[in-house]
């Protein structure tokens, strides 16, 4: 999958990806179902060579979910606001 990165308006530091809305909603029609609090999916994500542990939250306004990045992430793989990342996503 592919998105750019985005700062959560009025919280400071948080960063998103928003999932392909395909993706998305291939998702919610397959696991949907096994939503936990928030309508989280837990899953595993690799960016470059790091892989970590997170969930994927619902988003009304794209259709599709979110994909928090904590900052750990975007430092040890030098992303900034507004990069294009490629990443991998496995549902757990």
């Amino acid at each position: 999958m592919r998105s750019e990165v985005w700062p959560y308006p009025g919280m400071a530091g948080w960063r998103f990806l928003t999932l392909p809305k395909k993706d998305g909603q291939e998702i919610r029609q397959k696991f949907g179902k096994q939503a936990r609090g928030w309508g989280s999916l837990p899953v595993s994500v690799t960016i470059g060579n790091t892989t970590w542990n997170t969930s994927i939250f619902p988003d009304k306004k794209s259709g599709s979910y979110v994909l928090p990045l904590k900052a750990k992430i975007r430092k040890a793989e030098g992303i900034s606001d507004h990069s294009r990342v490629t990443f991998t996503l496995t549902l757990r």
